[in-house]
């Protein structure tokens, strides 16, 4: 078995692998050199110096996984069975994709002093001294790094204006009338943000818009998105899709025999939301993997293959709010508020007639502890129940 891509995906992958009983050979291939860690302390504990690191608690040499740090893939060519990397070629029987995702950079940013990403430990580590520093910091992107990181730049006592090309923070991600609660969290922590910002040029010390404006910044941290890690399949033969992710069917094979895909990297069909998802977010890395490993151990045996339809769920941590989700909101009909989203705790649910399909909870764990269970197996919902806040969502059934 050759996994390739050393996160979250493909470490757990490999432990899934050794779990469910397999006893032949496991490589994990990495492209950094550092010991496989997990991602989502880099935006906060690692960027500010309470951590030094956040390398995965799993012990390689005891599982029998051998390690292939500072290995970058370049190609695969299954009618050989072989992975093509930077330290010559890696034969396999299976083959797994968990390469996640890149950020998106910023056009014409490359190589401008003082410009930085937000995705690996070494982008953790470069602006570290940056947030030490308390210089004046321009984020752009509204999204979740940009607001995980304004939060972290905040706490550590810089100045932080945050531009966004749309009209509110996380437009790609919620509904206007949800996200639009969340511009105050910007004020209230002593951030600036500034909504239908285009940035027109970058240049060292300052960041310009499309409007004239000129935004003194000793650093620029560019968080506009992310896109699968997969420019290096071009050629193999493995389907991919418009967005550039790897088109997993619903037991996250692909279109290549012997070869699975899972994480950042890849889409399924859910059978539960009717669509195909690309889902770039912690949780579905750590569940997958499972789903992985049991249809290659299964194929083995003549088992029929897992489905993989989860509910998505992910959180983020900012500006002092715990803010959680699950589930995917596409195709909902009605939306229910629980709770003042301009006070501390509030949720919103969202239902397809009358079944919970997605909810978003601010500092209401248990809304969303109970609302993902439900979610799960479909129960049908009294939308009466669901708009009273002291009404458990348990309770809330019809």
């Amino acid at each position: 078995m050759v996994v390739v891509g050393a996160g979250m995906a493909g470490v757990q992958t490999a432990v899934a692998l050794r779990e469910q009983g397999f006893d032949g050979r496991v490589t994990l291939i990495g492209a950094e050199p550092h010991q496989p860690y997990d991602r989502p302390p880099l935006s906060k504990a690692v960027l500010l110096g309470t951590a030094e690191h956040s390398a995965f608690d799993v012990d390689f040499e005891s599982l029998g996984v051998e390690l292939r740090l500072g290995t970058e893939a370049l190609g695969v060519r299954p009618a050989d069975h072989e992975l093509d990397t930077g330290s010559g070629p890696v034969p396999y029987d299976v083959l797994v994709l968990a390469t996640g995702a890149e950020p998106i950079r910023l056009p014409d940013a490359e190589g401008v002093p003082g410009v930085h990403l937000l995705r690996t430990l070494d982008d953790a580590e470069r602006l570290r001294p940056v947030l030490a520093r308390r210089h004046d910091i321009v984020v752009v992107g509204a999204g979740w790094i940009g607001a995980e990181f304004a939060t972290a730049a905040r706490e550590a006592g810089c100045a932080v204006t945050v531009v966004e090309a749309a009209d509110r923070p996380l437009a790609g991600a919620l509904p206007a009338e949800v996200a639009a609660p969340m511009t105050a969290w910007y004020a209230e922590s002593g951030t600036e943000l500034r909504t239908h910002a285009r940035v027109e040029r970058v240049e060292p010390g300052a960041v310009l818009l499309d409007d004239g404006s000129r935004l003194p910044a000793d650093a620029v941290v560019v968080g506009i998105g992310a896109r699968p890690a997969t420019a290096w399949l071009s050629g193999s033969g493995v389907e991919l899709g418009p967005h550039g992710e790897v088109l997993a069917d619903a037991s996250l094979r692909t279109s290549v025999p012997d070869v699975y895909a899972v994480g950042d990297c890849a889409s399924f069909p859910s059978g539960r939301y009717g669509e195909r998802l690309l889902v770039h977010h912690w949780d579905n890395a750590l569940q997958g993997p499972r789903t992985v490993a049991a249809n290659i151990l299964g194929s083995a045996t003549g088992e029929a293959p897992a489905v993989y339809d989860p509910v998505p769920y992910f959180w983020s941590e900012q500006f002092g709010r715990f803010v959680q989700y699950a589930g995917h909101h596409t195709g909902a009909d009605t939306t229910l508020w629980r709770g003042d989203p301009a006070g501390p705790a509030w949720t919103v649910c969202w239902l397809r007639e009358d079944r919970m399909v997605a909810l978003l909870a601010v500092g209401r764990p248990r809304d969303l502890a109970q609302g993902r269970r439900l979610i799960e197996s479909g129960t049908p919902m009294n939308p009466e129940l669901i708009a009273d806040p002291a009404t458990p969502l348990k309770a809330a059934t019809a």
